[in-house]
């Protein structure tokens, strides 16, 4: 196996340290060489969410010198059912002051560096530049990409994960010999195809699952131990808790990582993938909109317009607004259901979704058809906080 960790002198360990890593020391595949790698190697998380957080939780644990988390966003209490590094009592805070908090408690010998800033073309190579191992912890996919391209064009390889619903997937790309992400999925699917975690939801203990994967295999690279999952993509099924692996081969003729490679910079992920759910606002220029203050006008007055709510029917049980279900997916076949020529209401969760019904009803013919700004978190904020959110 290939040296992850650039030439550098060993660190010695203290007696606290022995101790602390005792288990591991007693181990022949790692030692006390191989704790001294751990305490000399760099590895970048991007994200401090579901996938990040047990990565950076056990990574401090087994004793990695050096962790760098890079988030921006803030404690949600709907992040509380999978990303266990925050703590009901973090809700508001940024994600990096939380995250900080539970590593230094665990383990006060790590060196923790956090980046509060998006990642983007602009600072990404900067970012790994410092870093042995770049971990994935998104849910994005114009993420996903950057992550690849910038491994690639650093040498630093990419430790994968992503998850939905029950199903989660691992790897490890943009290693000198193996594939990179882009020779798996060359083209991000279509806007919209496949919906965010907000969207359709993901088991909660799944990331635990998949992270953990992430780090061990983050560890074998570090240790140069074990077969990595360079060439592998590990499919997870928690449902039916079944593992398979599809065998991956690096693409000679990929854009980044090929023989002949077109694309030789960082450019613009969110252009390359379009707009996709809740990572940025749909395109709304066809979609016309009404406030959650005017619907609650228009349904006192009893005024006559149908409303239509696009969520799924599991979404329709937690709270709805009695509006007409019809989910989005569902739209084109029961478009029948509805009268082009009476006017129509469109919501969703956050609005994502019915903007996308809205501009597809008014292709369809629908000339008095309107979209519900912020969908029924909006409602539940400004008119009824009675309504649940989720």
């Amino acid at each position: 196996m290939a040296t992850t960790l650039a030439p550098r002198q060993l660190p010695p360990l203290t007696n606290e340290e022995v101790l602390r890593y005792s288990r591991h020391l007693i181990m022949p595949e790692v030692g006390m060489e191989g704790q001294q790698k751990l305490k000399a190697a760099k590895v970048l998380c991007i994200g401090t969410g579901g996938l990040g957080s047990p990565l950076a939780l056990y990574l401090a644990a087994a004793g990695v010198g050096t962790l760098g988390l890079v988030d921006f966003d803030v404690v949600d209490f709907t992040n509380l059912q999978r990303q266990v590094i925050h703590f009901t009592s973090d809700v508001g805070k940024p994600k990096l002051e939380s995250a900080r908090q539970k590593i230094a408690a665990i383990n006060p010998f790590v060196n923790i560096k956090t980046f509060e800033t998006k990642l983007t073309s602009q600072n990404a190579l900067e970012l790994f530049a410092d870093f042995d191992i770049i971990v994935d912890g998104t849910d994005n996919f114009p993420t996903r990409f950057l992550v690849n391209d910038a491994c690639v064009f650093t040498g630093k390889p990419n430790v994968y994960g992503s998850i939905f619903r029950f199903e989660g997937q691992a790897s490890i790309f943009a290693a000198k010999k193996g594939p990179c992400y882009r020779c798996l999925y060359p083209e991000p699917p279509p806007p919209g195809l496949v919906p965010s975690c907000a969207e359709g939801g993901v088991l909660g203990i799944l990331p635990g699952l998949v992270g953990l994967i992430q780090a061990t295999e983050a560890i074998k690279l570090i240790l140069e131990t074990g077969d990595p999952l360079i060439g592998r993509l590990l499919l997870v099924d928690a449902l039916g808790m079944k593992f398979r692996e599809l065998k991956l081969r690096k693409n000679p003729d990929c854009v980044v990582c090929g023989t002949h490679p077109t694309v030789t910079k960082l450019i613009d992920y969110d252009e390359f993938c379009g707009i996709r759910g809740e990572e940025k606002p749909v395109n709304k220029c066809a979609a016309p909109e009404i406030s959650v203050e005017e619907l609650k006008r228009r349904l006192d007055a009893k005024e006559d317009f149908v409303l239509v709510d696009v969520r799924e029917p599991h979404e329709y049980q937690i709270c709805n607004l009695n509006g007409k279900l019809i989910p989005l997916n569902d739209l084109p076949g029961r478009v029948s259901e509805l009268d082009p020529a009476k006017e129509t209401v469109v919501h969703c969760r956050s609005g994502q979704r019915s903007a996308r019904a809205v501009n597809f009803l008014r292709q369809a013919g629908f000339g008095r058809v309107s979209n519900l700004s912020g969908g029924i978190l909006a409602w539940a904020d400004r008119i009824d906080p009675k309504v649940p959110k989720y």
